[in-house]
């Protein structure tokens, strides 16, 4: 009797727990993830200043605005440039009374002229005064001439001083959201010497055009093409995957100090909509899916050893069995053989107690 109390207490074999999935089946999918955090960016971003100094009277936008293609978003003062503009249209009312006074002077030359021939022909006109009043014809044409060159003048001058007004006002080249404007109503933007551009004062981004830029280890790059289908997260929806397509491989390595040599890839987003509040500079992580097989049997990565052994849950005993495998990531690999539908197998070997043999139950 005391046998039999040491046999059912002192003596019982230990039962571990353990993690315990089931073999199912469902996608198992072969993937390349980025080596180091990606970074969400955007094909259209712009950072505009104006092409000349002035004082800034008005900022109609604040950071965050949206904006669409040619809205005003800084104007500076105008006022020498009215100036001069009103100055340059009067020069061209001065220059059409000058080009209509001379041209007038040639009509009534042309007249005189007629007259003088047809008293040259009578013998009352002399050769002399005949001459003299074709060249006081030809000269009133020149003064004509050169009257409505001056109206063209002016007029073009008119046009360069509207043009010096359009650059006291930066538009929006496209439709987009301000993401930063770093000048304010009575700052005075300093112009530049000639060939160095004037630093940016807004910043302007189209948030349809966001993309993810990541790097994937170099061993990975050939088997990377563009087209093939992606899934996206990004630190500020942990929760959210985004799916997408590689739009871009770099053609070239990257060889940084102190990492490893990498590719750059690019990935659009299917729904750009989606990305509505995502801020470029966010990191992002890209999965690439290499190849992809449906309804296939599949158990967590995390349950095969690299010489495809599993431990199976079998009556309460572990049991050591040898699979083959097929499609393998981080989350799942697809068995071919040796393991059968609805079996209970070890999910993780996180404890050293794991051995054939030994009675367990699943936590």
């Amino acid at each position: 009797m005391v046998a039999v109390v040491l046999k059912l207490t002192v003596l019982k074999p230990e039962i571990i727990k353990v993690r315990v999935a089931t073999v199912e089946r469902g996608v198992v999918e072969e993937t390349v993830t980025n080596t180091r955090a990606g970074t969400v960016k955007v094909h259209r971003r712009a950072k505009l200043s104006p092409q000349i100094g002035g004082l800034v009277i008005a900022t109609p936008f604040l950071e965050g605005s949206t904006v669409v293609a040619g809205d005003l978003v800084l104007k500076l003062d105008d006022r020498a440039q009215q100036a001069e503009l009103a100055l340059a249209r009067r020069s061209v009312e001065a220059a059409e009374a000058r080009a209509d006074e001379a041209c007038l002077a040639a009509e009534l030359a042309e007249i005189e002229l007629g007259r003088t021939t047809s008293l040259h022909e009578s013998g009352i006109a002399s050769d002399q005064s005949l001459d003299a009043l074709r060249m006081e014809r030809d000269r009133s044409r020149a003064a004509c001439a050169a009257g409505s060159a001056a109206v063209a003048q002016a007029s073009a001058r008119v046009a360069v001083v509207e043009v010096q007004i359009e650059f006291t006002e930066l538009r929006a080249p496209f439709a987009g959201i301000v993401a930063e404007v770093s000048t304010e109503v009575g700052e005075w933007i300093t112009p530049s010497p000639p060939g160095v551009p004037i630093p940016p004062v807004i910043d302007l981004l189209d948030p349809a055009s966001v993309y993810v830029s990541a790097p994937i280890d170099e061993v990975d790059a050939e088997r990377v093409m563009v087209g093939q289908m992606v899934r996206m997260s990004v630190d500020s929806r942990p929760d959210v995957r985004f799916n997408g397509r590689v739009s871009r491989v770099a053609p070239y390595v990257l060889d940084m100090l102190e990492q490893n040599r990498t590719v750059e890839i690019e990935a659009s987003f299917d729904q750009q909509e989606a990305m509505v509040g995502v801020l470029p500079g966010t990191s992002a992580d890209v999965d690439v899916i290499l190849d992809q097989r449906q309804d296939v049997l599949r158990v967590p990565s995390s349950a095969v050893a690299e010489d495809g052994e599993v431990y199976m849950l079998v009556d309460g005993v572990l049991q050591v069995t040898t699979v083959e495998t097929g499609l393998r990531n981080w989350q799942f690999t697809e068995i071919l053989g040796g393991l059968s539908e609805g079996h209970r197998i070890v999910a993780a070997r996180d404890t050293t107690e794991i051995k054939e043999g030994v009675l367990a139950e699943a936590k």
